[in-house]
């Protein structure tokens, strides 16, 4: 593991705040293990055609990056469950059992998710891979219509997989299925669901996924800070957090080749003192637990660092001004849309002066020029655009923004 954490000291008003990014990475040379993977795959009446044709051609595509040591399973679902391949080796016999069970998959009729990611976490717990987490991945367009569909019944299950060592990914397609479900079945494992428009998108978002679940390389990452000199501190990102006597702990899940994970904390200093953070890091790698003190390094604001510290700040408060303007506007409350986009275009700007090297710029100002031309002349497909921020914001909140163009350059 390589961790890295840098502290800022930044003057807001008369307040002294301190802002301090941890990272945990492994290099993208780190040889990985096998992988264990049981996907759920969404077969309702709302995926007849073209969607359930890139979700198989995606599904297949899954399965052919995998190796013969990995293992994968493949649950189906409309009203019912059914695991149609248990999870198993992906060697020649294994491949052809999943190849054969993704051809003529046929729609069916209502939208059974709760019992399809319960009987994903049965097959998941059936089998042992010494080393690696269990993982599941969700394919879906549409909301529940069988059992339980309110989102805390959703996040009581996801509290209930990450208890059992599971690590929950999704991809939500296009704009009926239910965004606080997803966040709820994914946040616990410290993930973020995946947001995609239509069939046409679903083969890169997968490719993005399979960068992250085939490069998987750390579990059970966490950072514990434990500050003096501060009147408090708090974790700025998603991640599920407890307290330890005078230490705060973040679990930021897993970590994937190449793939560094961010953690922002941020807190005010107390009158005119010292301060200083302990760091301390802990991650899993091949069953062996390490657990790393982590030097605290002080940079300006003005310096590359310091500019990236001071630039994530600013993006979680963008992505979370920008997601409550979608709702706001699906309100028809075009008076609060326009002030929570004006809050979100000003930390756009502050990102645009600071120029951290790493943050999507470019990403942050195609959305907003979207959320802009919505407020102003009331066009655009609102419920689409609405889970497309709500994406953003999950997955800058858990540091889970995939870089495809990497993952493209590795292929």
């Amino acid at each position: 593991m390589h961790w890295m954490a840098w502290a800022v000291e930044h003057q807001r008003g008369e307040t002294r705040e301190v802002h301090l990014l941890v990272s945990a990475g492994v290099s993208a040379d780190e040889p990985r293990g096998p992988v264990m993977v049981n996907l759920l795959l969404d077969r309702s009446g709302s995926m007849k055609g073209a969607p359930l044709a890139a979700a198989v051609e995606a599904a297949a595509q899954f399965v052919e990056l995998a190796r013969p040591d990995d293992f994968i399973g493949l649950v189906l679902f409309d009203g019912v469950a059914e695991q149609r391949v248990p999870v198993c080796l992906m060697d020649a016999r294994g491949k052809r059992a999943m190849t054969d069970a993704l051809k003529g998959i046929q729609t069916g009729r209502g939208t059974a998710l709760h019992q399809a990611v319960t009987l994903g976490l049965k097959g998941l717990q059936r089998t042992l891979v010494p080393g690696r987490r269990p993982q599941m991945l969700v394919l879906t367009d549409g909301e529940p219509s069988v059992g339980p569909d309110a989102p805390e019944a959703f996040e009581e299950l996801g509290h209930e997989l990450a208890k059992a060592n599971i690590s929950v990914h999704a991809l939500g397609l296009a704009k009926h299925y239910v965004a606080e479900i997803l966040d709820g079945l994914t946040l616990p494992s410290g993930n973020a669901f995946e947001h995609v428009d239509g069939p046409e998108g679903l083969s890169e978002a997968m490719g993005g996924l399979c960068a992250r679940l085939f490069g998987h390389a750390a579990s059970e990452v966490a950072v514990r800070v434990q500050p003096s000199g501060l009147a408090a501190i708090t974790c700025r990102h998603s991640y599920p957090t407890v307290l330890e006597q005078e230490a705060l702990v973040a679990t930021v899940g897993d970590v994937s080749k190449g793939l560094a994970r961010l953690v922002l904390f941020s807190g005010a200093v107390l009158g005119d003192g010292d301060w200083s953070i302990q760091v301390h890091g802990t991650a899993k790698m091949r069953s062996d637990t390490r657990h790393t003190r982590v030097e605290v390094e002080e940079v300006s604001e003005d310096s590359a660092r310091g500019r990236l510290v001071l630039g994530v700040n600013h993006e979680l408060d963008l992505v979370s001004a920008e997601t409550s303007a979608w709702l706001s506007l699906a309100r028809r409350d075009l008076e609060r849309a326009e002030e929570q986009l004006e809050d979100a275009e000003a930390h756009l700007r502050a990102i645009v002066g600071l120029n951290p090297e790493g943050l999507p710029v470019r990403r942050h100002l195609e959305r907003l020029g979207d959320l802009r031309m919505a407020v102003e002349r009331g066009e655009g497909d609102i419920p689409l655009l609405i889970r497309r921020a709500q994406s953003a914001r999950a997955g800058t909140n858990v540091s889970q923004v995939i870089p495809l163009q990497a993952y493209r350059q590795r292929k």
